[in-house]
């Protein structure tokens, strides 16, 4: 069975994993998930590099893939993984950029490190469309303590939802958000485009790994 390291610092890598043995059960997953480092890992890249490479020693070259199921981690860090060890295949959640021209209304829900990257500069300007960024840096330690409630989502974002627009778009650049996509399109409404880069992920895993069929055919 080949077998494939996610990295994280909290549950948005325990759902990520969850979802990959979901869709390739061919796949066995190894969690390595630090949520003793996650502040350090959620804010600063310098520490998320030291922090990766220690956690992830035991693994480097002995794996078929490690995944960063971090979007600082991977937007900072990624290349620089690959360079080093060169014989190890790494994989991350970067600011993927959408594959047809966003018309409507966007947010972007991230964290403040995020937004200070060069990435996330050159994907705010890949838009065509004018963004509303929200950095919500408390809500990823309370998604991983079962913390944040509904309530709370409505009223932090309840001002951005815009119901004199057919549809809007939101890119969610922190894996703890993937858990709280049911509670965004009940805020938004159905017509809501969630884009959190999963799919994207899936198909570069078959890609890398050479699965065929894809998904859950190969069940």
């Amino acid at each position: 069975m080949l077998k494939v390291v996610v990295f994280d610092s909290g549950y948005g890598g325990e759902f990520l994993a969850d979802k990959i043995e979901e869709e390739l059960p061919v796949i066995g997953i190894i969690r390595v998930i630090d949520w003793r480092n996650a502040n350090k890992i959620l804010t600063s890249p310098k520490e998320a590099r030291r922090i990766a490479r220690e956690d992830l020693r035991p693994y480097i070259g002995k794996v078929d893939l490690i995944i960063f199921a971090n979007h600082l981690l991977t937007v900072t860090s990624l290349k620089y993984f690959q360079r080093k060890f060169k014989d190890q295949k790494f994989i991350g959640l970067g600011l993927r950029k959408p594959k047809a021209p966003v018309k409507d209304s966007t947010i972007i829900l991230t964290t403040k490190a995020v937004t200070k990257t060069i990435s996330y500069y050159n994907f705010i300007l890949h838009l065509s469309h004018k963004s509303k960024t929200m950095t919500l840096d408390s809500w990823p330690e309370k998604i991983d303590d079962g913390e944040l409630t509904f309530t709370e989502i409505s009223d932090t974002l309840k001002g951005l939802v815009d119901r004199s627009v057919s549809s809007q778009e939101i890119f969610l650049f922190c894996s703890q958000f993937y858990d709280i996509k049911s509670e965004l399109t009940k805020l938004f409404g159905n017509t809501i485009k969630i884009h959190d880069g999963f799919d994207d992920m899936i198909r570069e895993i078959c890609r890398i790994l050479k699965i065929r069929g894809g998904m859950k055919k190969l069940k």
